[in-house]
């Protein structure tokens, strides 16, 4: 099924993720590590942590990192004492955001997201808000060249939920987020690699952004994610560049 370009705007995503290295490195150690302490230090029996694993090998993290991590974790290590809290609000323009955070401290936490909204013209909803315009799923995105043939096979033989091809050929899967990990295992030993993967909260509407609302609309989302107890921070909001 076609649908409208992606592909610029996962780019420059993927961009401005790869320009916060550093930083995504200590979010997702974190998760790691508590993912390891709540469900054992084995990635095949620990569905949390392979998905947490994947996302470290992903954002290129050495290997050793991600081992000791998991060591801590297991270990029972302190900074392993974090609960995973979620948010919503709303951005410029009505787009909505999930916010996806892990904290040991819920007042300081919730007084940093909402001061971030409110400030920049967004604002923070109640549970239940916005949740209701995503799906939570696994999510894998091949550039433009990708073999949808190939790529449909392995995904139907695997328990893809679907696949979608945009206008500039990228190819969206989607599956149930208990499929994912088998599924990326399939990709894997057929040698297609997702360009973007991951268990996500998907849109299933989005709003188009231009000019200085997509500026806004990206400096909240940047704000978001510079936070050190933020994830993760999904939106339906698509911008155009605003380089």
């Amino acid at each position: 099924m076609a649908g409208h370009s992606k592909w610029a705007n996962i780019q420059h995503r993927k961009g401005r993720q790869d320009a916060k290295r550093g930083k995504l490195w200590t979010k997702i150690i974190r998760e790691i590590t508590v993912a390891a302490r709540a469900g054992g230090p084995d990635p095949d029996a620990n569905p949390g942590l392979r998905l947490a694993w994947d996302k470290g090998m992903a954002a290129n993290m050495p290997k050793d990192n991600i081992l000791r991590a998991i060591q801590r974790g297991a270990g029972g290590a302190d900074d392993a004492n974090y609960e995973e809290i979620r948010y919503e609000g709303y951005g410029v323009g009505g787009a909505a955001l999930i916010i996806d955070c892990m904290t040991d401290n819920r007042q300081r936490t919730v007084s940093e997201v909402r001061h971030t909204l409110t400030k920049h013209g967004g604002n923070l909803g109640q549970d239940g808000s916005v949740v209701f315009m995503f799906k939570h799923c696994g999510q894998f995105v091949f550039a433009p060249g990708t073999s949808e043939e190939q790529v449909m096979d392995v995904a139907l033989e695997n328990g893809a939920d679907d696949v979608q091809t945009d206008d500039e050929g990228a190819i969206e899967v989607t599956c149930e987020p208990g499929q994912y990990v088998a599924l990326k295992q399939a990709f894997d030993a057929a040698g297609l690699n997702a360009d973007l993967h991951g268990v996500v909260m998907k849109a299933l509407s989005e709003v188009q952004l231009a000019g200085d609302d997509a500026a806004r609309m990206q400096k909240i989302i940047d704000l978001l994610e510079e936070l050190d107890d933020v994830q993760e921070v999904y939106t339906t909001a698509v911008m155009d560049d605003t380089e």
